[in-house]
């Protein structure tokens, strides 16, 4: 995937997506980077532990989170992207359903959006990112934060996802966006449950059907801490065995807070797996 100056090598070995979340209201990291001189300095260890993405996120989209204002959103954001743009190399992604944020992002130096909706909330979104022509991340959910665990309910529920996924991607078709911009995420802890959560990554080489990258983004989530029995702050673990299986079954993107672990794991996987040089 190659687009203005950027790279991504993604049938090549695994890549990892550093988070950066810049709220005082995210389920793991809450208010940790929400000052810009933190945002910088941890953006610039996850550069150093391996991150081939920053995803920068300004809503916390956590089971159960009430919307921000798109001035909020864009006010937590814009200064650690103006910032990181003139000092790191690796695309910025911005976390975002809200197409007045991707465009004003994407204007200051984002180089990528990750839509939450995949493009389900948002009608202007597809137009935005086919204007700018930058990769974009189409993720499965199943309502808006605040109620999503209220509504995992599905008919069939690997074949639900695909379809919900295949969906953004035509929309996405139809404003323009270039077939080769798209990273579809199957959205594990968006309206699921436990057992939806497992069964998605056993299941995984099903969503290869709809021949795009793959991102599966377990980190910290809370159907680990039910298997574990565990709090957020020991479910490393946990992240780790499920992005493990995830690359094994063919995730092209993990992504996490835990750059450097997760880091290590994907080139041990990606090793078996013949892909490492």
């Amino acid at each position: 995937m190659k687009w203005k100056g950027y790279e991504l090598p993604l049938h090549k070995r695994t890549l990892i997506m550093g988070v950066l979340n810049l709220t005082p209201d995210s389920f793991f990291d809450a208010g940790r980077y929400y000052d810009p001189d933190e945002a910088i300095v941890r953006a610039q260890e996850m550069v150093e532990q391996g991150a081939d993405i920053i995803d920068i996120g300004g809503e916390s989209t956590r089971p159960g989170a009430e919307p921000v204002q798109e001035e909020i959103e864009l006010a937590r954001i814009l200064p650690v992207i103006r910032r990181l743009v003139g000092e790191i190399e690796i695309p910025l992604s911005v976390d975002t359903y809200k197409s007045g944020v991707a465009s004003r992002a994407l204007r200051e130096g984002a180089a990528m959006i990750n839509d939450i909706s995949g493009f389900h909330f948002d009608p202007q979104m597809p137009q935005v990112i086919a204007e700018f022509q930058v990769p974009v991340v189409v993720m499965h959910t199943a309502g808006k934060p605040k109620t999503m665990q209220q509504h995992a309910c599905y008919q069939e529920l690997i074949n639900d996802i695909i379809a919900y996924l295949e969906e953004g991607v035509q929309v996405g078709l139809a404003a323009g966006i270039s077939p080769d911009k798209f990273i579809i995420d199957p959205g594990l802890g968006f309206g699921k449950t436990r057992a939806n959560n497992l069964r998605i990554l056993r299941e995984l080489p099903q969503f290869q059907s709809l021949d795009k990258p793959i991102m599966i983004g377990a980190s910290r989530k809370s159907f680990i801490g039910k298997v574990l029995d565990l709090p957020l702050e020991e479910r490393l673990e946990g992240s780790l065995a499920a992005a493990a299986v995830a690359i094994f079954n063919g995730a092209n993107i993990i992504r996490t807070h835990d750059v450097k672990e997760t880091r290590r794991v994907a080139m041990m996987v990606d090793a078996i797996l013949g892909w490492a040089v």
